[in-house]
């Protein structure tokens, strides 16, 4: 067997793979069109942030069954294509979360006290003393957004200099927050009362630049920001004008939109400081990465065990055909209830009925976790990691299981309960392999989990689907799908709407102003 490490890793990496008769080729800085024509000939492909495996490099991928990334994020491999082509893709979460989060109290310093400005000052010949007055740290607000690993690290350390912690993060129960010390808030009290702000969410279609020109007015005057999560959380061009304005005292970035940033007028800015995406560069982190990938590695193509794989269940070959599709409706179960709770999640209930009951339904329980809890966390979650990081985070998570057949001969009951409701799903498989929600709270429903969707919770009155529609025709929203579920006649309903692209939040609040409408979310699956 061979192995293919593309970007360079540890020592200690490439001896485990060797310890464990695997062939090992390190070839770095390769092009696109030398990796493209390389794969092929390896068993195991190693990566870490620079190279970048497209649908394109992974066409024509001959022997390659494994792709193994020395890090947490997977924003370079196309991890859809691998699927498509029968390839695991792994990382190794956790190996730097200290080392980032570590990274990210260096860049509260410095914003604090102009560390690097004072340096560059004294090495040009000034003794500028005054110029560069700070503030202190104690007894400030910090504002975390987002509590996944590197943010629990970066609040305990910020607990741990008498800062004050104030944390937004849907996923986390007030419980959990005493536990750790931290306040929970939304966007905008964090907005107006913190005076650091530090983001450690993943870049998603929902966070992307989610600290915008709107946000930066919600703002104390004086704030100061810290990015070492991911390029584009925080709008770039917004905020340079709030720098420009006074808005924003300072800002460090370890992450940006374009890398390398040329030309990025915020580097022209003295108030500015940057690093070239340094989070996870210490010599402690990349041994430990090194070490963790190459293990993973050797585990699966020597054991046949895939351990943090991203894209394939933890089940046993022989029964992978049966459980797959129970596998992609619990994901798209619990994507479409995370996605529209609110609240810190407390409790999550899954009953299996029917067939489905006898299986070992741990990786189906697992892939409902990582369906709800993917869109809030910052590294990446798979099937692996999910149970304990609601464990993690305080949730009780509980399965049971029915032989008893009521309607359909398999149905999956999921349940979430947070600090603010109780919401619930029910799917089941139509033709034993395709994937639908069948009830949304106590209404009845037939809703194909795909794509983008509107959720419209209304009172059932005549005229409201009409209105709907009209308001989807006056604004080009065209609907691929509608399905319809009451309660009962003249109670509450809902309206699940399939649409061919997401809409604006502009369009949603529109559309939540409609008559007899009493809420409206969108959810991408």
């Amino acid at each position: 067997m061979k192995v293919l490490i593309s970007d360079s890793i540890s020592d200690r990496g490439i001896e485990i793979l060797k310890t464990a008769g695997i062939e090992v080729d390190v070839k770095t800085k390769l092009s696109k069109d030398e990796l493209k024509s390389l794969l092929g000939r390896y068993d195991g492909l190693i990566v870490r942030s620079a190279t970048k495996v497209t649908a394109d490099v992974l066409e024509n991928p001959g022997r390659l069954k494994v792709i193994g990334r020395a890090g947490s994020g997977l924003d370079n491999v196309d991890g859809e294509a691998a699927t498509k082509k029968g390839i695991v893709v792994m990382n190794t979460p956790g190996g730097n979360t200290v080392t980032t989060a570590e990274h990210t109290i260096g860049m509260l310093f410095s914003v604090a006290r102009n560390i690097p400005q004072a340096h560059a000052s004294l090495q040009a010949g000034q003794w500028e003393k005054k110029k560069y007055m700070g503030v202190e740290l104690m007894g400030k607000t910090l504002g975390v957004v987002g509590l996944g690993n590197i943010g629990l690290v970066v609040a305990n350390r910020a607990l741990g200099l008498k800062m004050r912690v104030v944390a937004y993060d849907p996923f986390i129960s007030e419980e959990r927050a005493v536990q750790l010390g931290v306040e929970l808030a939304d966007l905008p009290t964090l907005y107006a009362r913190s005076d650091f702000i530090t983001v450690h969410t993943p870049l998603t279609k929902d966070t992307k630049h989610m600290i915008d020109a709107r946000a930066f007015a919600l703002m104390k005057k004086g704030v100061r920001i810290i990015n070492c999560a991911r390029g584009g959380i925080v709008n770039e061009a917004d905020l340079l004008d709030a720098m420009n304005s006074g808005k924003v005292a300072a800002a460090a970035f370890d992450v940006f939109e374009k890398e390398p940033p040329e030309g990025n007028p915020l580097l022209a800015r003295e108030n500015f400081i940057a690093t070239p995406h340094l989070g996870a560069s210490t010599e402690e982190a990349q041994e430990n990465v090194a070490t963790a990938v190459a293990e993973q590695i050797v585990d699966y193509l020597v054991h046949g065990i895939p351990r943090n794989a991203v894209n394939v269940p933890q089940v046993p070959a022989e029964l992978l055909p049966k459980i797959r599709p129970y596998l992609l409706l619990a994901e798209r179960m619990g994507s479409f209830l995370g996605q529209t709770v609110e609240g810190g999640i407390r409790e999550v209930d899954i009953e299996y009925r029917g067939d489905v009951a006898e299986f070992g339904v741990a990786p189906i329980t697992a892939a409902a976790l990582k369906g709800l809890l993917s869109p809030i966390l910052e590294e990446g979650v798979n099937e692996v990691s999910a149970p304990s990081i609601a464990r993690d985070r305080g949730i009780e998570v509980r399965e049971s299981k029915v032989s008893e057949i009521e309607d359909y001969t398999s149905l999956i009951a999921l349940t979430v309960k947070t600090s603010k409701t109780v919401r619930h799903v029910s799917g089941t498989l139509f033709g034993r392999k395709d994937p639908r929600i069948v009830a949304i709270e106590s209404m009845r429903v037939e809703v194909v989990p795909d794509g983008s969707m509107l959720i419209l919770t209304n009172n059932d009155k005549p005229g409201v689907i009409g209105s709907i529609g009209t308001f989807m025709g006056e604004n080009s929203i065209n609907i691929a799908r509608m399905q319809l579920g009451r309660e009962k006649a003249g109670g509450r309903a809902v309206a699940v709407v399939s649409i061919d692209s997401p809409v604006s939040t502009d369009l949603l609040d529109r559309l939540a102003r409609l008559p007899n409408i009493l809420s409206v979310k969108q959810v991408r699956l």
